[in-house]
């Protein structure tokens, strides 16, 4: 299959001796991005990566799409009667059990566990105003799915058996929003969790904050990310933790893609505090980030529709990286270190993070 192909060295590219100095010796792995054929022309928002072999993404008009060939080639699934649904987020555990979530009202929750062959519904809501904005695990049994905020505090709702069923979480475990913040559904990662019940909620409007819960949801606490706020478009879109206390969000401005201002923050213990990027920001409004696991010196990748940007120093400075334009969603392997960007147009592709040795896997 003909593929386009971006391949650089990320050290090179960066030129950022600040970071690289703190790692003496130490060199960034080769990146390389290549463009696959997804069959469809359908908005992609949603993508979870297993392996080097099997992907999973999801998007507008019922579109659901898996490899287990490393993106050789995607088929294409369906659910039935779920034609014009948009499935703005998913999650996989393997080539045969995956989770896809369509956000707007009635807002459902579909399961597969062979390979896409037979959806089971395993969550619906008709209730006026309900808006699903994403998916989180902490491992392949527990996790949240978070949406817009009804009667004053966010809609949570959370599983203990894969996302066979679903419970809502009770009021108080609820984070109570403030008039007009909400959650962006533009990738699926305003909603991050690892494993031992940690997770973070971003936001944007009004105010554009992170929250946070140590206790699997059940309590939560809000800090300013330092992002874009003060309009119904601007806040943070993504946040992402490379382990219990070192995490990024990412946003700006969704009707200014090419704007620089206020696009991401770091956080050193946490996410009880934010602290904004100031210079070396990444080059526009970004809508997903993500860290490579496993490398030395610690790299990070923001994904927006205007380009894509690289981090060597744990999200503290950016560098532009070479991209396909028009990417929505981004994720990366645990173990692997493979990953992919999907976004508009049925745009798909694979980000390949190699060597070299010092490179830690």
């Amino acid at each position: 299959m003909k593929m386009q192909v971006w391949a650089f060295a990320a050290a090179a590219v960066l030129a950022l001796p600040a970071c690289v100095s703190e790692q003496p010796g130490s060199q960034a792995p080769a990146l390389s991005w290549a463009v696959q054929a997804s069959g469809t022309t359908a908005s992609l928002r949603g993508v979870s990566v297993v392996d080097d072999r099997v992907a999973w993404a999801s998007g507008s008009n019922g579109t659901i799409l898996r490899t287990v060939d490393g993106g050789s080639t995607w088929a294409a699934l369906s659910v039935p009667g779920e034609e014009s649904t948009d499935f703005r987020d998913i999650e996989a555990f393997g080539p045969d059990e995956a989770i896809v979530m369509g956000v707007a009202r009635p807002a459902k929750i579909f399961r597969t566990t062979d390979g896409g062959k037979i959806w089971t519904r395993t969550f619906w809501d008709d209730t006026p105003g309900i808006f699903l904005d994403g998916l989180a695990f902490f491992d392949k049994r527990r996790g949240l799915a978070v949406g817009d905020p009804m009667g004053g505090r966010f809609f949570l709702i959370s599983t203990a058996d894969g996302g066979a069923t679903w419970t809502p979480l009770p009021e108080a475990s609820r984070p109570a929003a403030l008039d007009g913040e909400a959650a962006f559904a533009a990738s699926g990662t305003s909603l991050f969790a690892i494993r031992g019940g940690r997770v973070w909620l971003c936001t944007g409007g009004p105010a554009s904050r992170v929250w946070r819960s140590t206790d699997w949801g059940r309590h939560w606490e809000p800090a300013s990310s330092g992002l874009l706020e003060g309009s119904s478009s601007a806040g943070g879109f993504s946040v992402a933790f490379r382990d219990a206390k070192t995490g990024i969000t990412v946003g700006g401005d969704y009707r200014a893609e090419g704007a620089a201002e206020g696009n991401a923050s770091v956080s050193s213990d946490g996410g009880k505090t934010w602290e904004p990027v100031k210079v070396r920001r990444p080059g526009g409004f970004r809508e997903a980030v993500a860290f490579v696991p496993g490398t030395d010196p610690p790299l990070a990748v923001a994904v927006g529709p205007s380009g894509a940007d690289l981090s060597l120093d744990l999200g503290r400075t950016w560098a532009p990286l070479s991209a396909p334009e028009g990417l929505h969603a981004l994720d990366i392997a645990a173990k692997s270190r493979a990953g992919w960007a999907v976004g508009r147009g049925g745009m798909i592709a694979r980000l390949d993070i190699g060597g070299p040795s010092s490179a830690r896997r």
